[in-house]
Order: C-alpha cells, then structure tokens, then sequence
C-alpha cells in the first residue's frame, strides 16, 4: 500500500499497491491476485505452458469455469462432456480445459458442480473477488470486478499465459477518468439505464485510455449487482477499467462467502478496505458529471453500444448526421437492423427475449424481470424469451423463491446457467434477421448469431417486451402483483451518511496498514541486479521496418467480432484463422448457401497480398478480449495497422504477436497518408526504430509516431515477455513474501474451496445435499 502524501485516486492507490518493478521504459511489473479463466481463451495459453516446461505459479490465485460454449439445456439427463454436448468444436474446446486443470491442479466449477456459472458472477457470489485485488481474465468484460473496488481488467490469451507462469502482467499506468452522477435516480430506472446512457454521452471511445471511477450519490445508492452491471459495461465506453469505492454495503454483500477471510482476517481486511477511496482533491485527467433526473429508460438503436436513446425517442435520421463517417456507419446499422428512420422505439416489435448474460443474470435481475411478468403471458409474435441464471446457485435460490414458476407460467423458458445468447457460441442464437430485446452488453453486428438484430436494454425493459411483444416505457408498465409493484436496483443498507461524509473535503491522517509494499527499504533490499532466467526466451519474428502493401478501411468502431466473427473461435490453435478475417465484409451468401466474395477491399488482386491496414476511424479493435482478432489479422498477412485510435485490450494483444498499431490523428490519416496510396496504389514504409511513416520513395509522411519504449524494444528484438518477466524472478518471490504478510486474508484463495459432498450451508442457504 503506498502512502504518499499527495492526493491519489482509488485507481493509483491499487495500481501502486501492486507494482512488482518498474521498468527504466516506464512499464510496470503488477502482481495479480485473482485470475478468472474459461474455455475459450485458455487453451492456447495452457498449451504454451506445456511446451516451454512451466507451470502455473500460484494455482490458489486461480479461478476456472465454463461458461461460454455450454448448452444451457437441462441437465437432469447429464452423463459426460462427450455426450452432453453435440457441436465439436464446442466439445473440444470443454475437454481440453477439464484435462488442462487436472494437468495444472486448478480449482474448477465443472458442468456437474452447482457453483459453475458465468466467470464474472461466480467470483464475486464465491468470495473470489476482494477490494483492493487486481484481477484478471481471457475476457473484456472483466472489467464487472471493479464494482468492489478492485483493478479488473480483460487480457488476451497471451497475457493469460504470462499471468499463469509468473502471476504479474506488464502494463503501462492509464489515466484517470472519473463519472459522477449527481442526484438520484427515478423510479423504475435502472443501473443499466445508467450505463447506456453514460455510453451515449460519451461514445465507446470515450474512456479509451482510461480508468474509470464511478461516484456519485446515485452511484453510492447501488446494491452490489447494480454496481457490478455499472462496472461490466465500462468496457464498452472504451475504457481499461471501471471501478467504484468500496463501503458497507460492498462489505456486507462480501462477508460471510466462502472464500471471504474471516475472523480477526476479516477486521484486518475491513481496515484496509476502508482506505480504498480517491482522496479529496485527487487529480483526474478527464471529468464527466451526469444528472441522474435526466436518465430515463433506454435501449439501443444499432450496431454498437453507444448507438442507445430513451424508449421515448424515434430510430435516428442519418440525414441529420454531419460526419461521413458516422453517417454511412448510421446508413450501414439501420440496413443491418431492418429499420426506418423517425420511426418510435414503442412500435418496434421483436422476435424473442434473452435475460441473461455477465451483466445481467443476478438475483436481483430476475426478480425485477419476475415482477414484469408476473401475471401475463408472452405476446404471441415472440418465438422464444429465454431466462438465463448467472450460476447454478443463483438458479437454486431463483427456484426457491418461485421465480422459475412465473417465468414458466408467463411463457419464458428456464435455463441452466452460462453464457447464452449473450454472444451466440453454443446452441443459443438468434435465426438471420431476428429482432431481440437482449440483457447483454454488445449489440454488434452478428453478436448474438449470424445477422442477428441486438437491442440492449434492462431485465424489466426486456422482460416487458416479451409481454408486449415490442418495446414499452416500463414506467407505465400495470404490475399486476399488488405486492411488490416496483423495481429496484437500490441497496437496502444505504446510509445516507456515508455520502455526506463523501461529499466533505477532509484532511484525514493516512495511517499505513502494516508495511508499505512499495517502501524505500524494501527496494533497497530487492536490489538492481536481476537473476537470470533458467530457460532462454522465445523468440517472435522481428519488426524494424516494413514494405508493404496498404489498404485503405474506411470505417469507425471496428469491432473484434467484425475483425473475426465468434464461430471462428472455438479453436484450440492460433493459427488457420485467416479465412474468417473480416468475413461479413468479405462474403455474402448466395441462394445455395455458399460464401460469395463481396468487392471488399482485401478480397481485391493487389490488396489481397496487403501487410499494413490504414483504418480511416475510431476505435478499431473495440470490444472483446479474445485475442483471435490479432492472429486473423497476422495469419492473413497483415503485420501493421494504422488508426486515430484502438481498443486498449486489442492493442495490447496485438503487441504480445508481434505486430505493430500505430496511433495517429484523423487528420493526418486523412490528408498525408490516404492520398499516397490511394491512386497510385504505392506501398508505405513503416520504420520502427526511427518510428516514423515514409512512401515507397523514402519521403517522409509522418516523423513520427508514439510507441512506448518496452513494446518497441520487444518488437524489434523479438523477445519474449514470459521469458524476459522471469529473469526477474528475484523480484516476484520479494512481492510474494511482504503480501504473505501485508495482506494476509489474500492468502489461500481458490485452494480454500471445498468440495461439495460436504454438509456446511453454501451461498443463500443451499446445502450440499440439496446440490
């Protein structure tokens, strides 16, 4: 815990608590505390473990679950992986995780274990999740972890490798960004409202760069799962994480879980928790304030998140755009999602309902959406409205309460817990064309089955359209159950006292808790000189300077399910992906069903041997954390690719392969590079070392262009970061020993789980028997 004087952020304080080594580029070396993995990010990872003879260094900071390629069909009739699941790659990709933690001896909540569920639901619901920790995870939207006042963010499968073998990452410091949401909000608006709306404000690039801490008297108000659904979508705005302070009510939602410390380790735990909080006056490099009496219901319109206005608005007019750019994207997503122009949100009616997801598949999410339906019956144009628990435990307790017999009784169908719908990789898809009101968090062209039609939106909001049987203002929904007739996203142990004590400017004396990790005696006693590493480094292909062919990409928001649609991933080898690069840019079907080549740019002779890729908008490489985008990318031949801006996950991703994103402004994108090869079709040159941009000829079209100095030396010399990360092994061992004794209840994790054949009462009272 670092205890500098100067006003520091929630952010910086877990940030510098965790810090390993700094690197003389200015990268850090962060220690990890919880990691979360799943099948589809991990088999590569494991893989290289095996073949460099390593194994995992701390198997009780280790989490596993399957969540993403499940069926989520009853399992009364379950016998085995084999014969359970029907789609192969699906299959493949379940068994090799379940050989791969036996082979790890990893903690694992299987198909038959009651505590499996969606990665980011059970480590909080298990007590895996812990102020103050930094976690990680193959997935984006990791970030869900940050409602505890925790560093969570998504990596790619070669960083889950690295977090495996060494349990730090390499990461550059990101900036501060904090949203304050002023006032309460209204009845029957939710904390998924509130993230929509943010979204909108301020674009899915808007925290692109950045932290973002939530506050705020709205905020503060939030039961846990609110928080958690706040936090989960702060990947969506673009930013590395999202985070809010921990209080009582994030401790009394902690206490008492299974892998919660307890006893004087819960006091000491408390204690430090209570220092995680930005100090008054703490700087952030970006501000938003949000007035929560101007949030009202919301749903979106289009093809990415940031595409949300209230239920009372009309579908948007691209006439009225004024950017290109935007405006063709605006043409492009109102084709893609079969609408018109000025045409109410409230008479737009769908095909099927999907409640569920890592955003929305909590208690407190079903029993809202329960309440809507209470006493209806589905409309009769709605094919299917799925209910999708977050975890087998969640479902139990769901099934106690009798929230699965109204669900049941209204028409929707109850499922066993997983992904779902959410992102379409197990037999939950919508059919082309099919319009869904979705509880998940991407509403990307694709996301939820093959030209799928996404709408985002809360559990009652989706709940009541499936009644509807189109979209309706919850606001003015008839409640039919007299006794319970409202909503809530609002913890029941608020103190409004807590916020007054917030809002005050207070010189409070900072009080170490035992030891400071980061102390001046500690450094000296680590020393300078790191030891040597046992195996010689993996190598990468070097970049020094690049000829190449450059195609032009003129499109905002390239998502990385655009970049490689989800039914190219169930792959268990980073290779043989370049087929699926771009594919619904690059093919369409004709009427027998067979892929036919569209006129897209890399499909063209010339083009289609292209090694850099000139992106032409914002935040390429948005979204998911699957790492597959950069090896389509690399497996088709691409090695560069130049945009105003990226998906920080993405970038990082494509660094840890060898390739090389390069920022630079719109303007310049625009006016110097595009006009160079757009006619004349003349190659660029990328130059790394001297990090500049030059035609074919040796003019120079840009002098320079930003990459820190650790990436750049990676790149160039081919190097390994698990390799390079072990030579500072020395390091690592001294972190380990002063947390062992600074943070003490951190100790044991997943290796305090205990199997469920035993007779102590679980998480919301299910015993062990009734599993």
């Amino acid at each position: 815990m670092t205890t500098s004087t100067a006003p520091t952020t929630l952010y910086d304080k877990v940030f510098n608590a965790h810090i390993v080594h700094k690197d003389e580029s200015g990268s850090y070396l962060l220690y990890i505390d919880r990691h979360l993995v799943h099948e589809v990010t991990s088999p590569q990872a494991f893989e290289g473990l095996e073949n460099a003879d390593r194994k995992v260094r701390r198997p009780d900071c280790t989490l596993v679950t399957v969540d993403h390629n499940i069926p989520t069909v009853s399992r009364k009739s379950f016998k085995s992986i084999d014969s359970f699941i029907d789609q192969k790659d699906s299959k493949l990709q379940v068994q090799t995780l379940e050989k791969n933690v036996k082979k790890f001896d990893l903690t694992y909540f299987g198909m038959t274990d009651a505590r499996q569920g969606i990665v980011h639901i059970v480590g909080p619901e298990q007590g895996f999740t812990l102020p103050g920790t930094t976690v990680v995870c193959g997935d984006s939207h990791t970030s869900t972890h940050g409602a505890f006042g925790s560093l969570a963010f998504g990596i790619g499968t070669s960083e889950v490798e690295h977090v495996l073998a060494t349990q730090t990452i390499i990461q550059k410091k990101s900036k501060n960004m904090r949203i304050l949401v002023n006032g309460i909000l209204s009845p029957e608006i939710t904390s998924k409202d509130l993230i929509l709306h943010i979204i909108h404000v301020i674009g899915t690039a808007g925290g692109t760069g950045c932290v973002i801490e939530f506050a705020g008297e709205a905020i503060y108000k939030l039961s846990m799962e609110a928080r958690m659904s706040m936090c989960n979508m702060a990947i969506e705005a673009g930013a590395r994480a999202g985070m809010i302070q921990p209080d009582q009510i994030t401790f009394d939602y902690i206490k008492g879980r299974p892998l919660a410390p307890n006893g004087e380790q819960w006091k000491k735990a408390v204690k430090y928790w209570k220092t995680l909080k930005s100090d008054p006056d703490a700087y952030f490099d970006h501000e938003i304030v949000i007035e929560a009496k101007d949030v009202i219901p919301t749903i979106t319109w289009g093809t990415s998140p940031q595409d949300a206005l209230p239920i009372t608005a009309s579908v948007p007019d691209p006439a009225n755009a004024t950017d290109p750019i935007q405006k063709s994207g605006m043409i492009r997503a109102l084709k893609y999602m079969g609408l018109k122009s000025n045409v109410p949100f409230v008479d737009i009616s769908i095909d099927k309902v999907f409640i569920g997801s890592c955003t929305n598949a909590r208690l407190e999410d079903l029993r809202n959406a329960a309440k809507v339906v209470n006493g209806y019956k589905i409309a009769p144009n709605v094919k299917l409205a799925l209910v999708v628990p977050g975890s087998g435990l969640i479902k139990r307790q769901a099934e106690k309460e009798g929230l699965d017999k109204i669900f049941e009784k209204a028409g929707f169908t109850w499922r066993e817990a997983g992904c779902s719908m959410c992102l379409g990789m197990n037999p939950d898809i919508l059919d082309p064309e099919e319009r869904c009101a979705s509880t998940s968090n991407r509403n990307f062209e694709g996301r939820q089955g093959a030209l799928s039609r996404t709408h985002l939106m809360s559990p009652a909001m989706a709940a009541a359209a499936g009644i509807a049987g189109k979209f309706v203002d919850i606001r003015k929904w008839e409640y039919k159950d007299p006794g319970s007739p409202r909503i809530s996203v609002e913890a029941d142990n608020y103190d409004d006292e807590d916020y007054e004590l917030y809002k005050k400017v207070q010189d409070e004396e900072k009080q170490p808790l035992e030891e400071d990790i980061n102390s001046k005696e500690l450094k000296e006693k680590n020393g300078k000189k790191p030891i040597t590493a046992k195996k010689k480094p993996a190598g990468l292909e070097k970049f020094t300077i690049l000829k190449g062919v450059s195609a032009i990409l003129n499109k905002a928001n390239v998502d990385t399910d655009c970049i490689i649609p989800k039914q190219f991933l169930k792959t268990i080898k980073r290779t043989g992906l370049k087929n699926g690069l771009f594919y619904e840019l690059r093919f369409v079907k004709d009427a027998n069903g067979n892929d036919v080549p569209t006129d897209f740019i890399l499909n063209q002779p010339y083009y289609d041997k292209s090694e850099i890729l000139v992106v032409n908008g914002d935040n390429f490489g948005c979204g998911s954390s699957r790492e597959h985008a950069p090896w389509a990318l690399k497996d088709f031949g691409i090695k560069c690719y130049i945009a105003p801006s990226f998906g920080d996950i993405f970038y990082n991703n494509s660094l840890k392969n060898g390739l090389l994103p390069i920022r630079i402004p719109p303007e310049i994108i625009q006016n110097k590079i595009i006009p160079v090869i757009q006619d004349t079709q003349n190659k660029l040159v990328v130059d790394l070392p001297n990090q500049n941009i030059l035609d074919e000829n040796g003019n120079i079209i840009v002098e320079h262009f930003d990459i820190d100095a650790f990436s750049k030396h990676c790149l160039i010399n081919g190097l390994d970061e698990i390799g390079l990360t072990l030579q500072k092994e020395k390091y690592i061992t001294q972190y380990e020993e002063v947390r062992r004794d600074i943070y003490s209840f951190l100790e044991g994790g997943s290796k305090l789980v205990k199997p469920i054949n035993g007779t102590k009462k679980s998480l919301y009272g299910v015993t062990a028997q009734e599993w």
